[in-house]
């Protein structure tokens, strides 16, 4: 998947996910010579990985 097609999944702007990619706080990605690639499964892990029970539990 693309950073828009994510972006728009995800429903932050595609700069949230450039400066995610940087920090290595976003979703792993596959880099093909230029561009930048999202691979579902690896979307979907880091997601699950996001889930908390309330909004006071502090993530990984």
């Amino acid at each position: 998947m693309t950073t828009a097609e994510v972006a728009d999944l995800l429903q932050v702007a595609e700069i949230t996910l450039r400066k995610w990619r940087l920090a290595g706080t976003g979703p792993r990605f596959v880099r093909c010579g230029a561009n930048v690639r999202y691979q579902r499964p690896d979307l979907e892990e880091w997601i699950a990985s996001r889930t908390v029970a309330s909004t006071s539990e502090v993530l990984p």
